[in-house]
């Protein structure tokens, strides 16, 4: 009796031990950790625990601009920004994520480390956006754009704004600068 017991203690603690925790730095298309794509402004606090969540006070309401906060893990190394829907509204979602830290990895291990090659072989490039200082590099599937320098180019791309900018033209080795989620 006391073996069989015993056995139950073992496989009860063994159970309850083995939480299937989100991994923090998991990206996927609605989701980043513990963030989704329905959380609130006043729930970062608590998601971010143990971590700093920045948040600036614009004080011009005419400005309309959208406030954006800073998330830095405890040792103060910044890991995102975040952009609500509503500036100034704590029942705001957030509406955009940029990924500032490299710890932050699609499931094809997409992080800011990866070049453009990495996310041709990853995943099917939606779109390119040809801007003045960088080109943005679309992904439907998780709702991501990646950015990545002009300097990345070679020089005939890097001036010209008005030109479309095939996939073919990027540098495999080209580096993301860093890339952003929309929800």
């Amino acid at each position: 009796m006391k073996k069989i017991l015993l056995v139950l203690v073992i496989c009860l603690l063994l159970a309850t031990s083995c939480k299937n925790e989100p991994n923090p730095f998991l990206v996927k298309k609605n989701h980043i950790g513990l963030l989704t794509d329905s959380t609130q402004v006043k729930d970062l606090d608590a998601i971010f625990a143990n971590d700093s969540v920045v948040r600036y006070i614009a004080g011009d309401e005419f400005t309309g601009s959208v406030n954006t906060i800073e998330i830095f893990d405890k040792g103060g190394i910044k890991l995102l920004d975040l952009s609500p829907v509503d500036a100034l509204d704590s029942t705001s979602v957030i509406s955009t994520v940029r990924i500032i830290d490299d710890r932050y990895k699609t499931e094809q291990e997409i992080s800011t480390l990866s070049t453009f090659g990495d996310i041709q072989n990853a995943y099917k490039i939606s779109k390119i956006d040809n801007l003045i200082n960088s080109v943005v590099v679309s992904v439907d599937k998780i709702n991501a754009s990646f950015t990545i320098d002009k300097k990345e180019l070679p020089s005939s791309l890097r001036f010209k704004t008005g030109e479309q900018i095939d996939e073919v033209q990027i540098p495999a080795k080209a580096k993301i600068k860093f890339f952003m989620l929309h929800w």
